[in-house]
């Protein structure tokens, strides 16, 4: 279907998005859409939702304010003082992110010298790359629940706060400045309008055609062989898993080997779950996170000795609380995330034991009883991914975003060895999300269209 890890389940009457929940950067959304003379709202209903999300701590509940000035108060209350450093805090996010946005993103990260001139150079140094998310947000708070919030959006993009560059504390702009919004009808939607977009466009879709293999003629592209038959090729832009991508070659053709892919860091996988429950559950909030275990236990088992987290930190998404369209009248419609490693062995049991664990969590934080009106489960782990996406070990986010594997680090749009042939998402520039894999299309799209200009012009 349109849309690949943003995909949607749908089964008397609830409709689950199956893989992005979070509407964030809405900028990014804003230029695509740009690009066509359109905006998001000509194609799905936004709002921001408020509160933002709502925290389980161990000993307490929080709902995080969308306006500035009760999240400062919010601050202010767990650590004194700690609103005014949230102030300076942002500041420099927001600075990274403009930076960020500007500057770097939007770069293929072909070659080095795209980043070695006056200006780039400059903006490189603001943006303190060489100190750790850890590093940079003890700076301006203490307090472990202020550090879980402002370290929680690099949980997923695959290392430990310490391995992180404190660039990506642009992400608390990102969350706590732009916003968290929602469309109307589900995250299901912004792919709807993109699908029909393309339509309009001109674009032909051919779904359930699965590609076997790229042929090529001298260091060219000539042919996808599909399921169902070929397709000529001027260009080929390969959206799927790159690795996936790079086993449909000869392995001479491929970028990369295998020992290089064995030897990536890579982003965790997810063990979720799609229940549909016949109630409402009032204690809950459209965003949920689960912060009632210990960060650093969960932390150590996804990124330094990868193996099931014992007690893990979980997500839920309860999106009925904002839309009446995506239950049945009286239900709730819950997403339950609990972030894995990557290459982990997956079962139905241990499906199941999660699901009992999750469970457990969430009837004990909301003191109602979930078991008993479940009328719809349905789980989603690594073998599901490896199956729908040949999702490599099963990840679900791509690369980890270590300084080692950023920008030009990171596997190469191009094919260096087949003229025509480009990548696309979450395992290269600029990385793992929805707003990055519309990033990605674009800047890929771009190089394409010079590419082909090149060719006119030598013809």
């Amino acid at each position: 279907m349109p849309g690949g890890r943003a995909a949607k389940f749908e089964k008397d009457g609830f409709m689950f998005d199956m893989g992005p929940s979070w509407y964030w950067m809405p900028d990014v959304f804003e230029r695509f859409f740009a690009n066509f003379n359109t905006i998001p709202a000509d194609h799905y209903s936004l709002q921001r939702l408020d509160p933002s999300y709502r925290v389980f701590w161990q000993s307490a509940t929080e709902d995080i304010p969308a306006t500035f000035g009760e999240l400062k108060t919010l601050f202010d209350d767990i650590e004194p003082g700690a609103g005014t450093r949230l102030e300076d805090f942002l500041a420099q996010a927001a600075e990274k992110y403009k930076i960020s946005m500007e500057k770097l993103v939007y770069r293929p990260s072909l070659s080095l010298s795209e980043y070695i001139n006056t200006q780039t150079l400059s903006s490189l140094f603001r943006l303190d790359l060489f100190g750790s998310v850890h590093t940079h947000v003890r700076k301006y708070f203490t307090d472990p629940r202020l550090l879980q919030l402002v370290e929680f959006p690099i949980l997923f993009l695959g290392a430990l706060p310490q391995n992180t560059p404190s660039l990506y504390t642009l992400m608390n702009h990102a969350d706590m400045t732009l916003g968290t919004w929602y469309p109307k009808g589900g995250m299901y939607k912004v792919v709807e309008g993109i699908y029909r977009l393309a339509l309009s466009l001109g674009v032909e879709f051919s779904f359930q055609n699965e590609v076997i293999s790229m042929e090529l003629r001298g260091s060219s592209v000539s042919r996808l062989i599909t399921a169902r038959g070929e397709y000529e090729a001027d260009s080929v832009i390969a959206a799927c898993d790159y690795q996936h991508a790079e086993q449909l070659l000869p392995q001479e053709y491929r970028n990369y080997s295998n020992n290089y892919w064995q030897s990536r860091k890579m982003s965790p996988s997810a063990l979720v779950y799609y229940v549909g429950l016949n109630k409402k559950v009032d204690a809950l909030e459209h965003h949920n996170l689960f912060f009632d275990a210990s960060f650093a236990d969960h932390a150590n088992a996804l990124y330094s000795n990868p193996a099931w987290p014992a007690d893990p930190l979980m997500y839920v998404c309860c999106p009925s609380r904002t839309d009446e369209t995506v239950a049945p009248a009286g239900c709730e419609n819950l997403f339950i995330l609990i972030p894995t490693p990557p290459g982990l062995q997956d079962t139905p049991g241990i499906r199941d034991q999660y699901f009992d664990i999750a469970m457990r969590r969430i009837e004990k934080r909301t003191g109602t009883n979930i078991r008993e009106n479940i009328v719809l489960k349905r789980s989603y782990a690594h073998n599901d991914f490896i199956t729908d996406y040949h999702s490599f070990k099963g990840n679900a986010y791509g690369l980890a975003n270590t300084l080692g594997q950023t920008a030009i680090l990171k596997p190469s749009i191009r094919n260096k060895k087949v003229s025509n042939l480009w990548y696309a998402g979450q395992l290269t520039v600029p990385g793992p999300g929805l707003p990055p894999a519309l990033i990605s299309g674009e800047i890929v799209a771009r190089q394409v269209l010079k590419n082909i200009q090149k060719k006119a012009i030598a013809a």
